[in-house]
């Protein structure tokens, strides 16, 4: 993690080239299994809601794949299993085995499951790629809410420093009451996704 901090810092000055190099760190924190949670907020704050939204969403894609083709010939060593078939995680592989898309799509609705192990867990699992790749949207909702949130950070941010030019409390009472929605949301669908994860798995 002490490579990540900087890393983001330094795309801001990358100017035409930071979308690019984004989906590139992004792409390699997903296969070294780095949370993303960091990198997600931080594309809200760099680029906005949704321009941001959809780099994460590219970005998640192709490290996900990546991550897939990895663990697919590793599938059965035993270090490999032994790294991600522990705990939560590995009772999520052994409940995902023969499951469909939709389960897959529960699973990512959940921000409290970590990305970048999921992917491996979900490879090591069995699933087809075809599957596991149709269940990929089930990762923007969290993705828009944590962008939300970064941009809010973000704008408070060059307010208190005294960079940005001011704006009327209107803007930033819209921007809050917009992020305390996005909380709630994220509280709700993560139960949600929960509770259809449980069922799921004791089918």
């Amino acid at each position: 993690m002490d490579w990540l901090a900087p890393a983001i810092l330094a795309l801001g000055q990358m100017g035409a080239w930071a979308p690019v190099l984004f989906v590139a760190l992004y792409i390699v924190a997903a296969v070294a299994l780095v949370p993303a949670f960091l990198l997600t907020v931080a594309a809200g704050a760099m680029f906005g809601v949704w321009w941001g939204s959809i780099l994460v969403f590219v970005g998640a894609s192709l490290g996900a794949s990546a991550a897939y083709g990895l663990a697919m010939p590793l599938r059965d060593s035993r270090w490999m299993r032994r790294a991600t078939c522990r705990g939560r995680m590995g009772a999520i592989g052994a409940a995902v085995a023969g499951e469909g898309v939709r389960f897959m799509v529960l699973l990512r609705l959940s921000p409290f499951l970590p990305y970048s192990p999921l992917n491996y867990v979900l490879a090591l699992s069995g699933v087809r790629y075809v599957d596991f790749v149709s269940a990929l949207p089930g990762m923007i909702p969290v993705i828009v809410l944590s962008t939300y949130y970064g941009k809010v950070m973000g704008d408070l941010a060059s307010l208190v420093a005294g960079a940005s030019p001011p704006r009327g409390a209107d803007y930033y009472a819209v921007l809050l009451a917009g992020l305390a929605v996005a909380i709630g949301s994220t509280v709700l669908i993560t139960r949600a996704a929960r509770q259809a994860i449980e069922r799921q798995r004791h089918r």
